[in-house]
């Protein structure tokens, strides 16, 4: 069955500038917030875990950890899944 149609993904947008000091720490807290929680699921997924080919060890696992920590940081960056974008709005709200 011959493929007619495939869509491809919308990619996230970073993030504009802002220009005020609070905004700029009201979105990095956002983006914090986000790479944390990305961080969280792509290790529940299993991203990171050591393959038993390298040997293992504690080690191994903590960088494991701290590369999977950064590919969520990477992610939010670079605009993530939307969710620093919505605590952000959230934030600027309760300040006004």
């Amino acid at each position: 069955m011959p493929v007619t149609h495939v869509s491809t993904p919308v990619t996230a947008v970073p993030y504009p500038q802002a220009n005020d000091p609070k905004d700029q720490a009201l979105r990095q807290a956002a983006i914090d917030l986000e790479a944390s929680f990305l961080s969280e699921m792509l290790k529940t997924a299993g991203l990171g875990k050591a393959p038993e080919a390298f040997g293992g060890g504690a080690g191994e696992d903590q960088f494991a950890g701290l590369l999977v920590n950064e590919q969520a940081r990477a992610m939010a960056e670079a605009g993530g899944i939307g969710l620093a974008e919505s605590i952000y709005n959230s934030l600027k709200d309760s300040q006004e």
